[in-house]
């Protein structure tokens, strides 16, 4: 944690609890030790005796020995972004929510709780020169992080995970499925028996080896007794907002760092319209938490990116480089539906009032039923291509290694598109990094204006192959003796020319990404520290270089749990 002497304010622009300042003047001061913007990296901020909130937002600010920040006090209504069209998925424009509010995205997402292969972090370490980043060294993160919790059903789970991998004191909780959808999760771990080569068990997939599909059938959750377990109700408690040294500061958007750095003076402030300025101060550091999309635009609107794209928009360049915003990786997915021979779906529930009134009522009543059930998929499974598969004729395997995987298979007792009916899915993530990298970039030097967010989505021949072959592999496990006269004909989907449905799964990382100390790419260096800047630190998930192969919560806690105890040391805290 830092110091009980240092003072710590973070800026939030989402709804609070507790003590928390909706009103900067009600801040007891505006000279900090550290200031902290964004809302994920929490563990950075609680640990240290202070706490810290905040979210991907834009201000105006500055680094050093008590440089100047400045805010814009404004409301945040237009919080969400939309993609440009992705040529790779016929030209659609997604939309691209964030997470303005406590615990930034850990508080909307899907929960899902997957670690990611220990070749994932072995390459992080490998590329950045850093083994503090391997599997080895960051396994300690994921247990500090993490706090093991029974399902909220009680059900026994033995033989269900491996106690030997998790983590039973941290503050984040996690558990398995608390309720079951029982005609279609038999038939799932059914079929890998019928079909073990395709689709073998995996006891846990947070092992560091995920290949396979989890024994118990169930994903593992960022729920703690049938309620979601995010970085604010785990690190923001309201013992932790009362501390003395933090300030917690809501409704304020960081538009950019006002550096004075020896030749450099402040730059001119720009206001949104009837918003109020205000200058806060960090002697220490200031340290960016502001999201993938959010981090970026900052120091993009500072002035700390590629030149020739700022002074194209009229921006002083205060520091050139060029990675800033490049290198964004993101997970597509698509998949197959099928009508079902049975009523025991989650449509049972959306698409009949009084059932759906009764859950929810239970949930409320005792955090149990259906309503504990998180939504992206009761069951999990990740799947390499074959060793020999035509896809590697277009491109050499941009996986990490022979065991991580090329794709994740979500099982899920619902349908899409809200069709009368009952339906399951089985839903094909391709989790190998793209071979064509997003980025994003301003579309104005007004820093309130939305970034412009390009994903460069399957827009290579190697990733429509790929994820072609993961259709095929869905339709081969549905194929299956244990599926006999439960499916009905799937929806429709066109495997061969692609046509299938692609959706995202908001897991973007990398536009602030990890390189070697001295290297003359990437934005900062493997201690999180922004090239060429002193007193500037970003620890979220922008540092992560590549997308790891599984969702991105988790592999997020770590890296603020390291970045915490980064900023501890270099202060001797």
């Amino acid at each position: 944690m830092f110091a009980p002497a240092s003072t710590i304010l973070s800026f939030f622009s989402g709804v609070g609890f507790c003590k928390l300042y909706e009103d900067v003047a009600d801040l007891p001061n505006l000279d900090y030790d550290f200031v902290i913007i964004g809302g994920m990296s929490l563990s950075l901020t609680l640990k240290q005796g202070g706490s810290r909130r905040t979210s991907p937002v834009p201000v105006e600010w500055s680094l050093g020995h008590g440089h100047p920040l400045q805010l814009e006090y404004i409301s945040i209504q237009d919080a969400d972004y939309t993609t440009t069209p992705q040529t790779g998925a016929n030209g659609h424009v997604f939309d691209y929510l964030r997470g303005y509010l406590l615990g930034g995205c850990s508080s909307h997402n899907g929960m899902a709780y997957t670690r990611g292969a220990a070749e994932d972090f072995d390459r992080y370490a490998n590329l950045t020169g850093d083994e503090g980043w391997s599997w080895n060294q960051i396994l300690p993160y994921f247990l500090k992080n993490e706090k093991w919790t029974a399902p909220a059903d009680d059900h026994n789970t033995t033989g269900q995970f491996n106690p030997a991998v998790h983590g039973t004191h941290g503050l984040i909780s996690v558990s398995l499925s608390g309720f079951s959808w029982s005609e279609f999760e038999q038939r799932v771990i059914q079929t890998t028996n019928e079909l073990p080569d395709d689709f073998p068990f995996n006891l846990d997939m947070n092992s560091g080896q995920p290949l396979g599909i989890a024994k118990s059938g169930w994903l593992q959750y960022t729920i703690g007794h049938g309620e979601r377990s995010s970085s604010a109700t785990g690190y923001l408690t309201p013992k932790i907002i009362q501390r003395p040294n933090l300030d917690v500061l809501l409704h304020a958007q960081v538009s950019k760092l006002v550096l004075f750095r020896r030749i450099h003076a402040a730059q001119t402030p720009i206001r949104h319209a009837g918003a109020s300025l205000f200058v806060a101060k960090a002697s220490k550091e200031i340290i960016l938490s502001a999201g993938t999309i959010g981090t970026p635009q900052i120091l993009l609107n500072s002035g700390i990116g590629d030149r020739t794209a700022l002074e194209a928009l009229g921006i002083l360049t205060l520091l050139d480089l060029p990675s800033v915003g490049k290198n964004a990786s993101e997970h597509a997915y698509s998949g197959v539906s099928w009508a079902v021979n049975s009523n025991q779906t989650v449509e049972s529930i959306t698409q009949n009032t009084t059932r759906f009134n009764e859950a929810f009522a239970e949930w409320n009543r005792s955090r149990t039923g259906p309503f504990v059930d998180p939504g992206p998929g009761t069951h999990a499974g990740w799947l390499r291509l074959d060793a020999d598969s035509p896809v590697f004729n277009v491109h050499a395997d941009l996986s990490p290694g022979p065991g991580a995987p090329h794709f994740e298979m979500l099982f899920q007792p619902f349908g899409v598109g809200g069709i009368p009916g009952h339906f399951i899915s089985l839903t094909m993530a391709m989790v190998s990094p793209s071979v064509v990298r997003g980025s994003v970039t301003l579309s104005s030097n007004n820093p309130f204006a939305a970034p412009v967010i390009d994903l460069g989505l399957l827009s290579s021949e190697f990733d429509a192959l790929a994820l072609t072959e993961g259709i095929k592999l869905a339709l081969k496990f549905a194929s299956a003796p244990a599926w006999n006269g439960y499916l009905g004909a799937p929806t429709t989907v066109i495997v061969d020319n692609k046509k299938f449905g692609i959706f995202l799964m908001y897991h973007i990382v990398g536009t602030a990404g990890m390189s070697p100390r001295g290297a003359q790419y990437g934005v900062v260096d493997p201690d999180l520290k922004v090239k060429g800047i002193a007193g500037l630190r970003v620890i979220d998930a922008s540092v992560l270089p590549i997308v790891p192969g599984v969702h991105t919560q988790a592999a997020t806690y770590v890296v603020a749990e390291r970045g915490a105890d980064m900023v501890k040391q270099k202060w001797t805290l």
